[in-house]
This record gives C-alpha cells, structure tokens and sequence, in this order.
C-alpha cells in the first residue's frame, strides 16, 4: 500500500509532462506555420508577443499546484484569454487548445471543466473551418469535438479510477490499524491470561503449601516439636521458591527451577506434594534438549498437577512420569488418592466458586500453546492420572 501512492504520483507527473511537452510543441509549431505562411504582416510583433506570453504563463501553471485556488483559476483565465486572442489573430494556434482542455480539467471541477472546454471546442472549430476557406468540409465540424469528448471522457475515467484507489487505500490503511489494536488487545488479554495462569501455578499454590505446613506444625507443635521444626523449615523454603517465582515474574525470567541451564528432569526430581505425600520421579527414554517454553511448561503442569494432589486428591503417593519418545514428550502424574468426583448435573457450576481454580484449564492452555495434548483419567477410589503430550521437532 506504501508503493501504491508514490506510483500514482509518479504516473501523473509522467502525464503532466507529456501534456507540457505537447502544448510547447503545437505553440512552435503554430509560430512557425504563421511566419511561414504570413511573413511581414503587421500583426506578426503581436503573435511573436502573445506567444512569448502565452508561454510564460503556461510556465507558471506548476507552480501554482493543481489545487483550484483562487491564484491558480487567475492565472487559468489569463492563459485562455491569451490563447483566444491568439486564435481570433491566427486560427492556427488552435490546436493548442488540447493540452488547455487537460489544463482546465485538472483545474476546474468536472462541471466547469466540461462546459470550459466545449467552449474552446466550438472555437476551435471556427478557427478550423477559418483557416479552411474552401468547401465545407464535414471532418473539420466533427473532428475537434470528438477529440475533445474522448480527452475529456478518458481524463474524467482516470480521475473516478484514482479516487477509488485512494479510497480503497484509506479502507485498507484504517483496516490495517483496527487489526493492529485488536491485535495489541488480543496480545494484552493473552499477557493477563499468562500472568494468571504463572500466578496460580507458582505464587498461589506456594502459599496454599506453606498455609498447610503451618497448620500442620500448629497441631503438632506441642506433642510432636521436632515434626513441626519440620514443617516449618519446609514452610520456610518454599517461602524461599515463592519470592524467587515473584522476582521472576517482574523480570519475566525462567522458571528457578530451570535457572542456570538446570535440566528439566533435575527440576521435576526436585518438587513434592506436602509432607503427607510421597512423590517419586522416573524418567523413561533418552532426554534431549528440550525448547524453553515446552521445559516452562511441563515444569508449570507438574507443579499444578502436585498441587492439585495435595489439596483435594487424599493420596498419600504420587509418580512423575517423564518420558521421551522420539517425536514427544509426555509427562504422567499420577496419584493413589479418591479420584476426580463426577460433576453433579443438578448443581451448576458457580464460576464464582473460590474452591474452584485455574489448575486444569490453565494446564490445558499451556499445553494447547505448544501444539500438546492434556488427559486426564480419573476413577472414583482408585486415583488420578494427568498426561500431558508435547509433540518435538523432528531433528535433522
């Protein structure tokens, strides 16, 4: 679209140029033809001096723009009024009047321009039929009329083509900064939903944790001192991991975890579900390296999935899975505690509800970002498995 306009502006430039060129041209050779056929005469000073002026003032039209101010319908009427006393001398300056006929369209609007121009038509067809003298001859009445409908009907054409592409230019550039601030709010929306899903995974459930050791060290504080130092210390370092999740998310870093260029594997052996679960990690297949944001992501699950366990699954173990198969990675957790309950249909869902939380659709959208797939296989009794499938790039 930025091409478009220079390439519209150049076109006419070329237009104008060749309608200059062929008004000097007929001016000469109209001089010429009258010095040639009327050597000595009188008014030969006069035609010389109208033709010199006429070209002068036809000089000064570029300068002036193409705007119709008033300076430059001014110096339109000087440059007709010239060019009619010039036919009235000499009939054969008539044929100048084509490039006038360009010259006034381009000045006047469409109305005037027609009515202008017919006029210096039905002239040029005096001085036509003037310099003829002889039998009448029908091609000298129809000939400059048709000449000047069709200069006229092409010129008027082209000027409805171009507003229409500049039209069409002005939809397609509005067009073009609507789809930019949707995308800028679209890419806003995308940012909040990021942040909400980092917030619950990390900051939310790191304090539901350290919510639980404490309760925990509470109950036991008395009858169990060394279980509750225990609780606390463990409290303590998650309030640890909690402050550097809450610096990474001002800095907008990677996961503590995955700092330093840590192994995903390394980082999944490192988590736990609370004193009261026992989670083990296994690790199936050949790791290879993995893209930052799939790494982020399955680290974000496995914590989630974890958290997930100990607030509401009851179980007392949990397994991480993390398997390489080539053209995935797939990451299990699963736990032996009373499985997912089945939704009852007599009660709505309250989206309101604080018991319920971002877990499994932020799981999902993660997932569904990196082109993955998120199951989860649930029976009442017997626990829970979340399997959440990274396809890999194939590797050269």
């Amino acid at each position: 679209m930025a091409a478009t306009q220079p390439a519209q502006n150049e076109g006419t430039r070329a237009l104008a140029a060749v309608m200059h060129g062929a008004f000097f041209a007929l001016l000469a050779a109209s001089l010429a033809r009258f010095l040639i056929r009327h050597p000595g005469e009188a008014r030969t000073p006069w035609i010389i001096a109208l033709s010199v002026t006429l070209a002068l003032l036809y000089v000064l039209g570029p300068a002036l723009g193409a705007a119709p101010t008033l300076r430059r319908l001014c110096w339109l009427g000087l440059v007709i009024a010239t060019w009619v006393v010039l036919v009235l001398l000499a009939p054969s300056f008539a044929w100048c009047a084509v490039p006038l006929f360009y010259t006034a369209l381009r000045t006047l609007p469409p109305r005037a321009a027609i009515v202008l121009v017919a006029l210096l038509t039905t002239l040029v067809v005096i001085a036509q039929l003037q310099l003829a003298g002889g039998p009448f001859d029908p091609n000298l009445l129809l000939a400059p009329p048709a000449v000047a409908a069709l200069a006229t009907a092409v010129f008027l054409h082209m000027e409805r083509q171009a507003e229409r592409q500049r039209a069409l230019i002005d939809d397609l550039i509005r067009t073009r900064r609507e789809l930019a601030a949707t995308e800028r709010r679209e890419g806003t929306l995308a940012e909040r939903q990021r942040l909400s899903m980092e917030i619950h995974d990390t900051l939310a459930q790191n304090l539901s944790s350290q919510q639980m050791l404490l309760q925990a060290a509470d109950r036991t504080w008395d009858t169990d001192p060394a279980t509750a130092r225990r609780h606390v210390r463990t409290a303590n370092e998650i309030a640890a991991r909690g402050l550097a999740e809450a610096r990474r998310l001002v800095h907008d870093l990677a996961p503590p975890g995955l700092d330093g260029g840590g192994s995903l594997p390394d980082a999944l052996r490192a988590l736990d579900a609370g004193p009261e679960v026992t989670v083990r990690f296994h690790l199936e297949g050949t790791p290879v390296p993995l893209p930052e944001r799939a790494r982020a992501a399955l680290l974000r699950i496995a914590q989630g999935a974890l958290a997930n366990v100990r607030e509401h699954s009851g179980a007392r173990t949990a397994a991480l899975t993390l398997s390489f198969l080539g053209d995935q990675v797939v990451l299990d957790v699963a736990d032996d505690g009373r499985g997912l309950a089945a939704p009852d249909p007599a009660r709505p869902a309250d989206p309101a509800d604080p018991t319920r939380g971002h877990g499994l659709p932020a799981m999902r959208a993660r997932v569904s970002q990196l082109g993955g797939t998120l199951t989860v296989e649930s029976t009442a009794g017997e626990g829970t498995v979340l399997s959440a499938s990274i396809p890999l790039e194939p590797r050269p």
